[in-house]
């Protein structure tokens, strides 16, 4: 069995939701938990660890528990493969909020699990119509923040020696092509201007852990989730198949 664990948010939960799916498909037994605190910033992760807080919700599969727990107590929990984080989608373009947090968490983890393949999520810019309170700070612009998300996450790679996912830079590609061109009336890959569309948007996130976690293609992965049109799906892979 292939264990996986996300140190993240709501924006982790999005890209964790079909991952255990996408996986059964292929024919690959997979464990995936998400450890949730909604907006949770790196530096709010250095803050529970330093304390010990059991603060996050013990997300598995998808699936919500009413179990909370820290950081600590998962991480010794399982023989964790693959263990990701990411910044909190407000902070994602303002590269001072990385550091020195990163290195701090990769550093905890690489001492508690030494096996584990560590990754970086790179999360996504609001849509363009987005009403959250965060957007100002890049001046309402959707391509402002994905253009700093971008640099900021490339840059906190390259310092920290993770392996990035390039979730953001997949959805800024999939939002110029039909049916997902939300500037011209149609489809936002968003579901309340930031987090990712139930199906279309999740399935994407979910897409691009996979095939960077496994070098899987994609292309070939027969998961369709409940709702989805398959010309649809057909899109995202392709973009998925292209980056990732």
């Amino acid at each position: 069995m292939y264990k996986v664990l996300a140190i993240g948010n709501s924006f982790s939960e999005d890209a964790f939701y079909y991952l255990h799916e996408m996986a059964k498909s292929d024919g690959r037994n997979l464990m995936a938990v998400n450890l949730y605190i909604g907006g949770c910033s790196l530096k709010q992760h250095v803050e529970n660890l330093c304390a010990g807080n059991a603060k996050y919700m013990y997300q598995k599969n998808g699936v919500l528990t009413d179990r909370y727990v820290s950081i600590q107590e998962i991480l010794r929990e399982e023989e964790w493969d693959i263990i990701m984080t990411q910044q909190a989608s407000h902070d994602s373009g303002v590269f001072e909020t990385y550091f020195p947090y990163l290195e701090e968490i990769v550093s905890y983890i690489k001492k508690e699990c030494p096996h584990a393949k560590l990754y970086l999520h790179e999360t996504w810019a609001y849509e363009m119509d987005s009403t959250h309170e965060a957007f100002p700070i890049y001046h309402n612009s959707q391509t402002e923040m994905y253009e700093k998300l971008e640099d900021c996450y490339q840059k906190a790679a390259r310092m920290t020696g993770l392996t990035l996912i390039p979730s953001g830079r997949v959805i800024q590609k999939v939002r110029k092509l039909a049916p997902f061109r939300y500037e011209q009336g149609e489809k936002s890959l968003c579901r309340d201007g930031f987090h990712m569309d139930m199906i279309y948007g999740r399935y994407l996130v979910s897409g691009v852990l996979y095939t960077t976690f496994f070098k899987a293609d994609i292309r070939e992965n027969s998961f369709l989730p409940d709702g989805a049109q398959q010309e649809y799906v057909n899109v995202i892979k392709n973009c998925i198949y292209d980056i990732a």
